[in-house]
C-alpha cells in the first residue's frame, strides 16, 4: 500500500508545484498583454489540450516539469493538429515587444509563486498541527543550560544575533555552530535576560547539545498567531535552502548530498512508510492524516527550495534570464542575441550534466543502498 500511496503523493506534489510556478508565469505574461501560445504540465507525449483565450493549455505524459511557452519564444513550433479556436500569434502581443520591466515581472513571477505556494502549505500545517514554542519545559540535569540559570517555562528569543520562533530553529542553530560558545536571550516572567552557554558534547550521539527539553505542541492559536507562525515556517524552509547552499559552495557538501526527482520519490516514500509504521495501531483515518501533515510539511520544504533555486544567476533558470534582463535595463539596449545564446547553451550544458549525476548518484542512493 505505501508504495502506491508513495508515487501517487509524488506525482500530485511535483505536478502542484510545477503548475504553481508555470502559473507564475502564465497570470504575470497575461497581465502584461504577453500572448501564451501553450501551458503545458508534463513533458513528453501529449494526453489532452484544449486551446482556450489563444492558449493550448495542455497535460503530457512524464509528470516531470513543464512550461509556459510565450509568442516570441524562438523555440516555439506551431502544433499541426490544433483545432478549433487558434493560439494567439498576433506580434503585438510578444514577449520581446514589451518592456524590460514586464519582462523581468514574468521572469520573477514564477520564484515568487513557489514562495506564494511555500507560505500557504506552512500556514496550513500550523493550522492543523499548531507550533512547537521555544519555551523550554526543562533543562537536563548537569547540562549546560542548567549550570547557565535557564529553567522551565523561560522563553528563549535568540542564540547570538540569531532571532528563534520555533523549537526547530534551535535544533537547526546548534547543528550548524556546533560546539561554539552561545549567547542565550531569553524571556522570564516578562523580563528580558541572557546567559553564556558552552555546549557540552554528548557522549550517545556525539554531537553539542545545551541541554533544554522542548515544549508540548501549543495548537491553541487565534488566526493571527497562525499566519505568524505560518511565516516563521516559512522563513526556516527559505533559511534551511539557503543555508545548504552555503555550505554546499564552501565544499561541506557534496554533489552526493544533492538530490533530484529520484531522490525525492525515495524521500516521499520513506515518509510515507514512516508514519505507516508509527501508526500502525491506529485507524486509517489517523494514519491517512499523519501523512498527509507530513507530505505537506515536504511539499512546503520542496516549493520553497525550487523558488530559490530557479533565483540563482544560471543561465537556463529564472535567474540567469532575470539577470541578463537585468544588464539590459542598466546599458538600456538588450543583450546581444548571440551572446546570450551562447552563455546559455552552456548554461544548459552545465544543467544537463549536473542533472545526470543527480540521476545516478539519486538512483544508488535509492535502490543500493543498505
Amino acid at each position: 500500500m505505501s508504495t502506491a500511496v508513495s508515487i501517487i503523493a509524488f506525482i500530485l506534489i511535483i505536478g502542484i508545484l510545477i503548475f504553481f510556478h508555470e502559473f507564475g508565469h502564465f497570470l504575470l505574461a497575461k497581465r502584461n498583454g504577453v500572448g501564451v501560445v501553450e501551458f503545458s504540465i508534463g513533458m513528453g507525449p501529449k494526453l489532452f489540450s484544449r486551446v482556450k483565450n489563444g492558449t493550448n493549455f495542455c497535460v503530457r505524459a512524464i509528470p516531470f516539469g513543464g512550461y509556459c511557452m510565450m509568442l516570441g519564444d524562438e523555440s516555439f513550433v506551431p502544433d499541426p493538429s490544433l483545432e478549433g479556436e487558434k493560439v494567439d500569434m498576433d506580434e503585438d502581443h510578444a514577449y520581446s515587444k514589451k518592456s524590460v520591466w514586464a519582462r523581468m515581472s514574468i521572469t520573477l513571477a514564477g520564484p515568487v509563486f513557489n514562495f506564494i505556494l511555500g507560505f500557504i502549505f506552512s500556514v496550513i500545517l500550523i493550522a492543523l498541527v499548531g507550533v512547537t514554542t521555544t519555551k523550554i519545559s526543562g533543562t537536563v540535569e548537569n547540562s549546560a543550560a542548567e549550570e547557565a540559570g535557564l529553567q522551565a517555562g523561560d522563553e528563549i528569543l535568540k542564540l547570538n544575533r540569531t532571532r528563534v520562533h520555533q523549537f526547530k530553529d534551535i535544533s537547526i542553530y546548534m547543528s550548524l555552530h556546533e560546539g561554539e560558545e552561545i549567547t542565550v536571550t531569553y524571556r522570564r516572567d516578562g523580563e528580558k535576560m541572557t546567559a553564556v552557554i558552552k555546549p557540552k558534547i554528548d557522549e550517545e550521539t556525539g554531537g553539542y547539545l545545551i541541554g533544554i527539553y522542548a515544549p508540548q505542541r501549543t495548537k491553541d492559536l487565534n488566526v493571527l498567531q497562525v499566519f505568524r507562525y505560518g511565516f516563521y515556517d516559512f522563513e526556516y524552509n527559505a533559511g534551511a535552502v539557503i543555508k545548504s547552499l552555503g555550505l554546499l559552495f564552501r565544499g561541506k557538501l557534496g554533489l552526493n548530498d544533492l538530490s533530484g526527482p529520484v531522490g525525492m520519490a525515495g524521500m516521499v516514500n520513506d515518509i510515507v512508510t514512516e508514519v505507516e509504521e508509527d501508526t500502525k495501531e491506529e485507524s486509517f483515518f489517523v494514519t491517512a492524516f499523519w501523512v498527509f501533515v507530513n507530505l505537506l510539511n515536504f511539499a512546503s520544504l520542496i516549493s520553497v527550495n525550487l523558488g530559490i533555486m530557479n533565483l540563482l544567476p544560471v543561465p537556463g533558470l529564472d535567474g540567469g534570464k532575470f539577470l541578463f534582463l537585468l544588464v539590459e535595463a542598466v546599458i538600456r539596449r538588450p543583450v546581444p542575441k548571440k551572446m546570450e545564446g551562447i552563455i546559455t547553451i552552456a548554461g544548459f550544458v552545465l544543467l544537463f550534466g549536473l542533472m545526470i549525476v543527480v540521476f545516478f548518484n539519486d538512483v544508488i542512493k535509492v535502490f543500493f543502498r543498505a
